[in-house]
């Protein structure tokens, strides 16, 4: 048992000796030992209770912004990107940096050529942590935020700190944007369909929304720069292959603001088929365990969105047919069972075995307890395996796994 004293001279001491490890570390994790306590305090979604983690503070480094630009996101929201003269973070170039929103910029009042201190936030996203100061030297004018679009030219509005350009998918930043969420590996994983080709997609008219994805030929895609027949097949192959995509990965693939993949996989489990979510209310989806007011009302103001109701009965008639999903509590294989992976699998993607585990009615732990009907060791397993032992928790392979789960979608 450690006080929170020696954990903390613990910390510090490591910090101290980060930059002559043989690895890259970014904190510590501080855990309760005794197993009693582990089984009382439980799980969240994706991690323990009782354990968490102490982050050291992020590398930093002083470097100069050569200017300040401006990106719109799928959503339609404007974010202030510092370009950076390149500096070495922590073993990693950084050339840009986040700088969040108009207010985070007057608050920190960077501005063209300012010199900063610059860290990657987690060890992982730049952003600027603050000007230095240069006495002596003029400085640029203040940064504002542009009153019109970067990438449309539509009048822009405030939303809290948020600056917002409300032209839907007439904004081809968004459109490019939406395009590649939808393809993404989370959602409906259109392998060769990044930023670059939807970007070339859009510009030359010839994707207005996800739905016209489906109507693109080999031909089409042959007029692309950088397609060749081959690639222009396997892109083509990797679009028509989604044509019956599962409910909770098109939910996600949408975009709907706040449905992230686990609320999307919820709501499918919930109401089985697009059909009768498109119909549910406010107060209905508040019944879903976990969806509260702000999602409700997201989810009700994206299918009355007449636009967004367009894009749907479009993708409908280009042949796309959303698959249903039956309810967890419906006689489902693996309905209330609880599975923890260990080691390197190697007949699936991590990702994949965890997605089959939950479409089947299981739920994925990411560590062992009494609870856990099932752990699955790998390759070079870990500490679970011996904390499935000593709880006598039933270890299964990947062979096991595999007859288990089956390997159809």
């Amino acid at each position: 048992m450690f006080t929170f004293e020696e954990i903390s001279r613990y910390h510090a001491d490591l910090y101290e000796q980060r930059d002559d490890l043989d690895f890259e570390i970014d904190g510590i994790v501080i855990k309760v030992d005794d197993y009693r306590l582990r089984e009382e305090l439980g799980m969240r979604e994706r991690s323990p209770r009782w354990a968490m983690a102490w982050k050291f503070p992020p590398r930093e480094e002083i470097t100069v912004v050569e200017d300040i630009v401006v990106s719109v996101g799928r959503t339609g929201v404007l974010t202030p990107l510092a370009l950076l003269q390149p500096v070495d973070v922590g073993g990693v170039t950084v050339s840009r940096a986040t700088l969040h929103n108009e207010d985070e910029v007057r608050r920190k009042d960077i501005r063209p050529k300012d010199r900063v201190r610059v860290a990657r936030a987690g060890d992982v996203i730049p952003e600027v942590v603050e000007r230095v100061e240069e006495p002596g030297r003029k400085r640029s004018a203040p940064f504002v935020m542009p009153e019109n679009c970067p990438a449309c030219g539509a009048k822009v509005v405030k939303e809290g700190a948020y600056t917002i350009c409300p032209a839907g998918l007439s904004c081809p930043a968004q459109l490019v944007g939406r395009i590649c969420h939808y393809a993404s590996r989370n959602a409906l994983n259109i392998e060769g369909l990044g930023r670059e080709t939807a970007k070339q997609l859009v510009e030359r008219g010839m994707v207005r929304n996800v739905a016209d994805l489906y109507s693109l030929t080999v031909e089409d895609l042959l007029t692309l720069e950088g397609f060749a027949r081959k690639s222009a097949g396997a892109l083509y192959d990797a679009i028509q292959a989604t044509k019956k995509p599962r409910l909770d990965r098109f939910l996600y693939a949408l975009g709907i603001p706040l449905v992230g993949e686990r609320t999307a996989r919820l709501l499918a489990r919930r109401y089985g088929n697009l059909a009768a979510l498109r119909q549910a209310t406010e107060e209905d989806l508040m019944q879903t365990p976990e969806i509260g007011p702000e999602i409700a009302r997201s989810v009700v103001a994206f299918f009355r969105e007449k636009e967004n109701r367009e894009v749907l009965a479009a993708l409908e008639k280009n042949g796309v047919e959303v698959q249903p999903q039956r309810d967890n509590a419906v006689g489902l294989p693996l309905q209330g069972k609880t599975f923890v992976f260990t080691g390197s699998l190697q007949r699936f993607r991590r990702e994949e075995a965890k997605e089959r585990v939950e479409a089947l009615g299981g739920r994925i732990a990411s560590s062992v307890s009494k609870k856990t009907d099932y752990v699955v060791a790998g390759a070079d397993p870990g500490g679970k395996l011996d904390d499935a032992r000593r709880l006598g928790v039933q270890v299964i392979n990947e062979e096991e796994f595999e007859r288990m789960i089956g390997r159809s979608p």
